[in-house]
């Protein structure tokens, strides 16, 4: 093992609110190495501290994984939109 790789007893994936306090539980154990591996990034934005700025996180594809649902016989074929946070923490 070289000086830049690393060796973890965990990996989580996902920063939401279950991977952080996932991760969190995990690391009490002084002995175990935790990853906790994120894409999107920091949610220190002021426009998701704003909340009448509601509707621009959902729009950005910095923010928001931009998901929508398979076309739904109850909308007439339509899809919706499935938003889902794209930054530390989640859609918390």
């Amino acid at each position: 093992m070289t000086s830049l790789q690393k060796e973890y007893d965990y990996i989580v994936v996902g920063a939401g609110s279950a991977g952080c306090v996932l991760a969190n539980r995990l690391s009490e154990d002084s002995a175990s190495r935790v990853l906790l591996l994120e894409a999107g990034p920091k949610d220190g934005s002021i426009i998701l501290r704003m909340p009448a700025a509601l509707g621009l996180p959902l729009q950005s594809t910095r923010f928001n994984w931009g998901y929508t649902s398979e076309p739904e016989p109850g909308l007439n074929g339509r899809t919706s939109d499935q938003h889902r946070g794209r930054v530390l923490g989640g859609s918390s």
